[in-house]
Protein backbone atom coordinates (compact mmCIF):
# COMPACT_ATOMS: atom_id res chain seq x y z
CA UNK A 1 0.00 0.00 0.00
CA UNK A 2 1.04 3.28 -1.20
CA UNK A 3 0.96 6.85 1.39
CA UNK A 4 0.02 9.91 0.10
CA UNK A 5 1.09 13.00 1.01
CA UNK A 6 -0.34 15.50 -1.55
CA UNK A 7 1.55 17.68 -3.80
CA UNK A 8 4.98 17.70 -2.46
CA UNK A 9 8.63 18.83 -4.32
CA UNK A 10 10.37 15.64 -3.95
CA UNK A 11 12.39 14.47 -6.40
CA UNK A 12 15.23 12.88 -4.66
CA UNK A 13 17.83 13.19 -4.67
CA UNK A 14 19.01 16.97 -5.45
CA UNK A 15 22.39 17.99 -6.43
CA UNK A 16 23.62 20.30 -4.08
CA UNK A 17 24.77 23.28 -6.35
CA UNK A 18 26.81 27.03 -5.23
CA UNK A 19 25.76 30.21 -7.10
CA UNK A 20 28.42 32.60 -7.26
CA UNK A 21 27.99 36.31 -9.05
CA UNK A 22 29.84 40.08 -8.72
CA UNK A 23 27.60 42.30 -7.36
CA UNK A 24 27.70 45.95 -9.49
CA UNK A 25 30.38 46.65 -7.43
CA UNK A 26 32.60 44.28 -8.13
CA UNK A 27 32.00 42.64 -4.96
CA UNK A 28 31.58 38.52 -4.85
CA UNK A 29 28.37 36.84 -3.25
CA UNK A 30 27.41 33.16 -2.89
CA UNK A 31 24.77 31.10 -2.49
CA UNK A 32 23.82 27.56 -2.56
CA UNK A 33 20.95 25.67 -4.48
CA UNK A 34 19.06 22.72 -4.59
CA UNK A 35 16.42 23.22 -6.93
CA UNK A 36 18.72 23.06 -10.19
CA UNK A 37 18.83 21.20 -13.16
CA UNK A 38 19.93 20.88 -17.04
CA UNK A 39 16.72 22.55 -18.86
CA UNK A 40 17.79 22.19 -22.44
CA UNK A 41 20.71 21.61 -24.41
CA UNK A 42 23.15 24.39 -22.99
CA UNK A 43 20.76 25.44 -20.67
CA UNK A 44 20.77 25.60 -16.84
CA UNK A 45 17.57 26.25 -14.60
CA UNK A 46 17.58 27.31 -10.91
CA UNK A 47 14.93 27.50 -8.96
CA UNK A 48 15.66 30.65 -6.89
CA UNK A 49 14.11 33.37 -4.35
CA UNK A 50 14.52 36.96 -6.24
CA UNK A 51 14.91 38.44 -3.01
CA UNK A 52 18.44 36.54 -2.54
CA UNK A 53 21.44 39.36 -2.58
CA UNK A 54 22.92 36.94 -5.57
CA UNK A 55 19.87 36.93 -7.76
CA UNK A 56 20.11 40.75 -7.67
CA UNK A 57 23.21 40.13 -8.59
CA UNK A 58 22.91 38.30 -11.44
CA UNK A 59 20.35 40.58 -12.48
CA UNK A 60 22.95 43.58 -12.43
CA UNK A 61 25.68 41.85 -14.79
CA UNK A 62 23.66 38.95 -16.57
CA UNK A 63 26.30 36.57 -15.15
CA UNK A 64 26.75 33.66 -12.72
CA UNK A 65 28.93 30.26 -12.19
CA UNK A 66 27.20 27.11 -11.08
CA UNK A 67 29.50 24.68 -9.47
CA UNK A 68 28.71 21.38 -7.63
CA UNK A 69 29.50 21.03 -3.83
CA UNK A 70 31.52 18.64 -2.83
CA UNK A 71 32.00 16.58 0.26
CA UNK A 72 35.57 18.26 1.50
CA UNK A 73 33.25 21.94 0.93
CA UNK A 74 30.16 21.31 3.01
CA UNK A 75 30.59 23.19 6.12
CA UNK A 76 31.35 26.30 3.66
CA UNK A 77 28.23 25.55 1.44
CA UNK A 78 26.02 25.20 3.90
CA UNK A 79 27.06 28.35 5.94
CA UNK A 80 26.45 30.45 2.66
CA UNK A 81 23.12 29.86 2.99
CA UNK A 82 22.68 30.92 6.50
CA UNK A 83 23.64 34.27 6.11
CA UNK A 84 22.97 37.12 3.62
CA UNK A 85 25.68 38.99 1.62
CA UNK A 86 23.31 42.10 2.23
CA UNK A 87 23.66 42.53 5.67
CA UNK A 88 26.81 40.06 6.48
CA UNK A 89 29.65 42.04 4.96
CA UNK A 90 32.31 39.51 5.60
CA UNK A 91 30.46 36.32 4.61
CA UNK A 92 32.59 35.47 1.80
CA UNK A 93 35.73 35.68 3.52
CA UNK A 94 34.30 33.75 6.35
CA UNK A 95 32.99 30.74 3.86
CA UNK A 96 37.30 30.53 3.25
CA UNK A 97 36.75 29.86 -0.65
CA UNK A 98 39.27 30.97 -2.91
CA UNK A 99 37.57 33.00 -5.93
CA UNK A 100 38.98 33.85 -9.16
CA UNK A 101 37.36 36.05 -11.95
CA UNK A 102 36.08 33.55 -15.03
CA UNK A 103 37.76 34.29 -17.88
CA UNK A 104 34.47 33.71 -19.85
CA UNK A 105 31.53 35.71 -17.82
CA UNK A 106 31.58 38.25 -15.24
CA UNK A 107 31.38 36.01 -12.39
CA UNK A 108 33.64 34.63 -9.62
CA UNK A 109 34.68 30.74 -9.95
CA UNK A 110 35.34 29.30 -6.07
CA UNK A 111 38.72 27.17 -6.66
CA UNK A 112 38.27 24.63 -3.58
CA UNK A 113 34.85 23.65 -6.33
CA UNK A 114 36.10 21.36 -8.30
CA UNK A 115 33.81 21.38 -11.29
CA UNK A 116 32.34 25.02 -12.36
CA UNK A 117 29.80 26.09 -15.14
CA UNK A 118 29.93 29.59 -16.15
CA UNK A 119 26.55 31.04 -17.21
CA UNK A 120 24.75 34.09 -18.68
CA UNK A 121 21.32 34.97 -17.54
CA UNK A 122 18.73 34.65 -20.30
CA UNK A 123 16.04 34.87 -18.78
CA UNK A 124 13.82 34.95 -15.27
CA UNK A 125 10.88 33.74 -15.74
CA UNK A 126 7.62 36.16 -15.97
CA UNK A 127 6.40 34.27 -12.36
CA UNK A 128 9.54 34.95 -10.75
CA UNK A 129 10.58 31.68 -10.07
CA UNK A 130 13.19 30.18 -12.05
CA UNK A 131 16.42 31.48 -13.47
CA UNK A 132 17.54 30.40 -16.94
CA UNK A 133 21.11 30.86 -17.98
CA UNK A 134 22.94 29.92 -20.98
CA UNK A 135 26.21 27.30 -19.93
CA UNK A 136 28.79 29.20 -21.78
CA UNK A 137 32.08 26.95 -20.94
CA UNK A 138 32.13 24.14 -18.04
CA UNK A 139 35.76 24.26 -16.06
CA UNK A 140 36.74 21.30 -14.03
CA UNK A 141 40.10 20.45 -11.91
CA UNK A 142 42.44 18.30 -13.32
CA UNK A 143 42.61 16.37 -10.26
CA UNK A 144 39.04 14.93 -10.41
CA UNK A 145 39.50 13.73 -14.15
CA UNK A 146 39.32 10.14 -14.87
CA UNK A 147 41.71 8.05 -17.11
CA UNK A 148 39.60 9.24 -20.09
CA UNK A 149 40.01 12.87 -18.99
CA UNK A 150 36.81 13.64 -18.02
CA UNK A 151 35.23 14.11 -14.30
CA UNK A 152 35.03 11.48 -12.39
CA UNK A 153 32.08 11.54 -9.36
CA UNK A 154 34.28 9.33 -6.96
CA UNK A 155 37.00 12.05 -7.21
CA UNK A 156 34.57 14.75 -6.91
CA UNK A 157 32.41 13.38 -4.09
CA UNK A 158 29.12 15.40 -5.02
CA UNK A 159 26.93 15.95 -2.21
CA UNK A 160 22.95 15.75 -2.66
CA UNK A 161 20.50 17.15 -0.57
CA UNK A 162 17.87 15.13 0.69
CA UNK A 163 14.32 17.57 0.68
CA UNK A 164 12.09 15.31 2.92
CA UNK A 165 14.58 14.99 6.23
CA UNK A 166 16.92 18.51 5.11
CA UNK A 167 19.96 16.30 4.64
CA UNK A 168 22.60 16.31 2.58
CA UNK A 169 24.50 12.98 1.46
CA UNK A 170 27.38 11.73 -0.42
CA UNK A 171 26.89 9.23 -3.41
CA UNK A 172 27.50 5.47 -3.42
CA UNK A 173 29.55 3.55 -5.91
CA UNK A 174 28.30 3.25 -9.62
CA UNK A 175 25.85 0.62 -9.95
CA UNK A 176 25.97 -0.05 -13.91
CA UNK A 177 26.25 1.57 -16.66
CA UNK A 178 23.52 3.92 -18.11
CA UNK A 179 21.68 2.69 -21.34
CA UNK A 180 23.49 -0.87 -20.84
CA UNK A 181 21.73 -2.41 -17.57
CA UNK A 182 18.32 -2.66 -19.67
CA UNK A 183 19.68 -4.23 -22.52
CA UNK A 184 18.64 -7.75 -21.39
CA UNK A 185 14.91 -6.88 -21.14
CA UNK A 186 15.08 -5.19 -24.75
CA UNK A 187 14.77 -8.38 -26.10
Amino acid sequence: MRKEFGPQQWVLPMPLLLIATYGADGKADIMPAAWGTIYDYGKILLALAMDHKTVQNMKETRAFTVSVCTEPCLEACDYAGLVSGGNTPDKMARTGFTLEKSRHVNAPIPLELPVTLECTLDEITGDECAVIGTIVNTSAEETILGEDGLPDLTKIRPVVFDGVHNRYYGLGGALGNAFRLGVVRKG
